[in-house]
């Protein structure tokens, strides 16, 4: 597999992926060979397309020409982002290659727009479109090169999970399917008289854009912030639970600054009556193993709960009980009991997805819900409850 050659050729300590010299050298690597194959294809399309007067073979070697200074600018991003913190960015420079194929979308979006209005042109004036065969057989050989280039840049983007490059994969493909309508506009002409290059030229130019706007949407995610790798938030989470003697866990939240950089912040349970110094001292034990095995800052904080409390286990039950058939509700913590007597305040968090809630009903009528359900029971309890949102 040429793929792997060039990995075994190019990049030293190919399998310490999460190495930043590596994972720059696997990224330049990329870049250096999507240069190549899009300068190359620019250079034949271009050629094709002044040879046989055709708008969507012209429209589609300038969108290999943006391709080309795509490579550029996702090398440089990823150099960029391999920067470390400083007093400004704390947290370092990794979301510059969320940046860097944002720029690559929106340079592939405006080549779109550029090859509407020139395919537009040619609809309004029509030229004529001879087929000759050598220009044919060049476009075929293009759309074999630029199917390989997509599978590349996805063997690389799988193997140091960049964004910037599964962007160049996906936009490479998205070429292969426009690169064929430019294949179809130079053979239709050997069957029908029709004026079918500006028509092409549009589709072609419509498919540019529909990618540079899936990239952009893509890209812009986990710039707004979005759900964390689920992979890693069960690795959190069983990890945290390794250490005795924490018995739960929840609010997990994870922030992701870029590749290999996340912070996590996660409540751990633990038995209320613990000595506390040693406690602190498991806790900063998980915080260290857990931040060094994972590649993340992790920060724990504790949740003391009484275990065996005779007095506060049935008021859990019950609550549990009456919360175990609303499906918008998915779990429940830190649960206090404050009061004497029949008067007493239940206090406690419920964990729940907003999406879901939000289309069901408000959060102060879901409290209120909980409330009367539980003083359909208790009339005298009231309940002071505390709605988590699940980040996951």
């Amino acid at each position: 597999m040429l793929s792997k050659l060039l990995v075994k050729r190019f990049v030293k300590n190919s399998n310490d992926t999460e190495n930043k010299n590596t994972r720059q050298s696997y990224g330049l690597l990329a870049g250096i060979v999507g240069i190549v194959v899009n300068i190359a294809l620019f250079s034949i399309k271009l050629l094709v397309g002044l040879i046989v007067g055709s708008i969507a073979v012209m429209a589609d070697a300038f969108n290999n020409l943006s391709d080309a200074a795509s490579s550029i600018i996702t090398i440089v991003g990823l150099r960029m982002s391999n920067k470390p913190a400083d007093e400004e960015h704390p947290f370092g420079h990794g979301r510059i290659e969320y940046i860097s194929a944002l720029i690559v979308s929106f340079m592939v979006i405006l080549v779109g727009f550029e090859f509407v209005k020139s395919s537009f042109e040619r609809i309004i004036n029509p030229e004529p479109i001879s087929f000759e065969l050598v220009p044919f057989l060049l476009i075929l050989v293009s759309i074999l090169l630029k199917f390989w280039l997509s599978r590349f840049n996805k063997y690389i983007s799988k193997i140091i999970n960049s964004s910037a490059l599964k962007a160049a994969s996906f936009d490479a493909l998205g070429d292969v399917v426009t690169s064929s309508c430019v294949a179809l506009s130079l053979l239709l002409p050997k069957f029908t008289t029709l004026p079918l290059d500006g028509y092409i030229g549009i589709l072609v130019a419509l498919a540019i854009l529909y990618s540079g706007y899936s990239l952009v949407k893509e890209t812009v995610s986990p710039l707004l912030g979005e759900a964390p790798d689920p992979e890693l938030v069960e690795k959190i989470k069983k990890s945290t639970l390794e250490y005795e003697p924490i018995t739960g866990i929840h609010d997990l939240i994870i922030h992701n600054y870029g590749h290999g950089k996340h912070m996590a912040s996660i409540h751990a349970e633990i038995p209320a009556d613990i000595d506390i110094m040693k406690i602190h001292d498991i806790i900063d034990k998980a915080e260290r193993e857990i931040s060094e095995k994972l590649g993340i800052y992790l920060v724990i904080h504790m949740d003391p709960v009484c275990i065996d409390c005779k007095e506060i286990n049935p008021y859990r039950a019950e609550v549990e009980k009456i919360i175990k058939y609303n499906p918008l509700i998915k779990s429940m913590h830190d649960f206090r009991v404050v009061g004497d007597g029949e008067n007493k305040n239940l206090i406690f968090d419920i964990v729940v997805n907003p999406t879901q809630l939000n289309k069901i009903m408000t959060e102060q009528k879901l409290k209120e819900q909980i409330t009367q359900d539980i003083k359909a029971i208790h009339p005298n309890y009231n309940c002071i409850i505390t709605v988590d949102t699940d980040f996951m």
